[in-house]
């Protein structure tokens, strides 16, 4: 790098005799939630090559760069990792299907028989996004699933029940603060508390919520009690 005058002898930018440039070849494109931005962005995929120039001359091969995630809004590159975070829609549909999962899994804990127990269940996945849902379609549902698994109504939670959750919950779990996931916890046993105390297949439904969303055993429990105390 030179230092260079200007004809006024004040110093002007310097010049770059020898540096490295990376050459960026977009291979692929898609939508994110840019860290920069604070927002869903469309993004491009990267890979680049390196290369020593000299005074903007490519001379030698420098090895490759990337790939590297470029807003295109903002132009920031990111590391690729950055696509694990779902897009804001991605997690508003994700959080909608898992209230809907855990309501339905408290209910086949406790039955279908409390008109309660369904108004509240029904009010939680409208509130989530689910528009529509009434207390007749969630009935319904829960019905469906027991005779499809040969599932009893008000059992414990069975293999079926758990997978079913761990499904919707396992990929929600690392991307909702700690907050978010016991208020989910806690509108799930709002639901189980509406037509009276716990029955063991609700805290046990409950307790395999609370360990999908990576609550630990005495966190569950504290949870379970807070929200049997009226607010």
């Amino acid at each position: 790098m030179l230092p260079v005058r200007g004809r006024d002898g004040r110093a002007a930018r310097p010049v770059h005799i020898l540096r490295i440039r990376t050459a960026w070849t977009p291979v692929g494109d898609g939508e994110f939630y840019c860290p920069g931005c604070g927002g869903d962005r469309n993004y491009q995929r990267l890979t680049g090559r390196r290369r020593l120039t000299l005074l903007g001359v490519p001379l030698l091969p420098r090895g490759s760069a990337g790939p590297v995630v470029e807003c295109a809004a903002c132009r920031h590159h990111y590391g690729t990792e950055v696509l694990d975070h779902p897009t804001t829609r991605r997690f508003s549909a994700m959080l909608r299907d898992a209230v809907h999962t855990v309501a339905l899994a408290v209910l086949a804990a406790g039955g279908t028989s409390s008109r309660t127990a369904l108004e509240t269940a029904a009010g939680a996945v409208r509130a989530a996004g689910f528009d529509g849902c009434t207390e007749e379609q969630l009935a319904a549902l829960v019905e469906a699933l027991a005779a499809d698994t040969g599932r009893v109504l008000g059992a414990e939670c069975g293999t079926s029940l758990t997978i079913e959750l761990h499904e919707a919950l396992d990929p929600l779990a690392p991307h909702l603060a700690p907050a978010g996931r016991e208020s989910l916890l806690l509108q799930a046993a709002r639901i189980a508390l509406a037509d009276g105390p716990y029955t063991p297949a609700e805290r046990d439904a409950l307790t395999t919520v609370g360990a999908a969303l990576t609550i630990c055993a005495d966190d569950v429990t504290r949870l379970l009690a807070a929200a049997r105390t009226p607010s």
